[in-house]
């Protein structure tokens, strides 16, 4: 027996609504964690006495909630360890500084401060600007090609499920004040590429089948068949990419946890939305123009 996606596309709207709402009260009330990229920081550089390893470090930084501070062995050091190791965290003050050299010589060994300064952010204001600036443009491509793939519709239906993904991505992050840094943007761009993907396959099925359904087809018929012969393919590249990111956040360190949770957050989000938002707009958009799947053809 098929589901009837279209037929609870309310609840599909319901549901989104609630998220959506919820993602931008608490984007706008708690705002975001900026990460050290965007915000400068502090560098704490010491030296050790005996070669220590950038695990150990991070360990007895997890106290003073830094476990995601960049951490970099320099002078003579090999692939897993070294005796000089750079810090690099959120703005510290004269007394945060001190309680980390000393923590790291009681707990890990002894060691001489090299140095402690601040720094400004490596992702300022306009390098933020212009990566707004190329994501809207690669939208209006986006939307561009959809169109003229496709129809209108079907890219501003694709275009509405990608701002979905987007905003369930950043209401996660903003909820939880997890750290957003330099690959954050990167996790963006994959989710966005991911999203878009999913709706292009299911719409692609939509227009093939356009020439093949029988008049007396629903627009609402032609996509949920649609979406019965393209939900194997999409349960699989899901399952796929989820075991890889999770896989990634669970094993693969705290420096990739964020970066994981953004795509197994905007990986989820982008399967739903392709499949029971994008799709739903679409038909009751057809629908309520009162035209048939004949009229469709012919319109191609």
């Amino acid at each position: 027996m098929r589901f009837d996606v279209i037929k609870h596309h309310r609840w599909w709207f319901i549901l989104s609504s609630i998220l959506v709402i919820a993602s931008l009260a608490s984007i706008f009330v708690k705002g975001f964690n900026w990460g050290i990229d965007y915000t400068g920081g502090t560098i704490v550089e010491v030296r050790f006495e005996q070669p220590v390893q950038v695990s150990q470090v991070r360990e007895d930084l997890k106290q003073f909630g830094l476990e995601n501070a960049i951490i970099q062995l320099s002078g003579e050091s090999s692939a897993t360890e070294g005796d000089d190791v750079i810090i690099r965290t959120r703005n510290l003050d004269s007394n945060e500084s001190t309680a980390i050299v000393n923590s790291l010589n009681k707990n890990i060994g002894p060691n001489e401060v090299k140095r402690v300064e601040s720094v400004g952010a490596v992702i300022g204001s306009e390098v933020t600007e212009h990566a707004l600036i190329n994501l809207a443009i690669a939208f209006l491509v986006l939307a561009a090609y959809i169109s003229f793939r496709f129809e209108y519709r079907i890219a501003l239906s694709s275009l509405a499920a990608i701002f979905h993904d987007l905003i369930m991505v950043l209401g996660v992050f903003s909820f939880f004040q997890l750290e957003i840094d330099a690959s954050f943007l990167a996790a963006i761009l994959t989710v966005i590429g991911y999203s878009m993907n999913e709706s292009v396959v299911i719409f692609d099925r939509i227009r093939e089948n356009t020439h093949t359904h029988k008049r007396s087809d629903t627009f609402a018929d032609l996509a949920n068949a649609s979406i019965a012969q393209s939900i194997h393919r999409s349960c699989y590249t899901l399952s796929t990419v989820l075991f890889a990111c999770c896989s990634l956040y669970f094993f693969g360190g705290d420096t990739t946890k964020n970066f994981a949770l953004c795509m197994i957050v905007g990986f989820v989000s982008g399967a739903y939305s392709s499949i029971c938002v994008a799709t739903s707009i679409w038909a009751i958009w057809k629908s309520r123009n009162k035209k048939d799947i004949r009229n469709a053809v012919k319109a191609h």
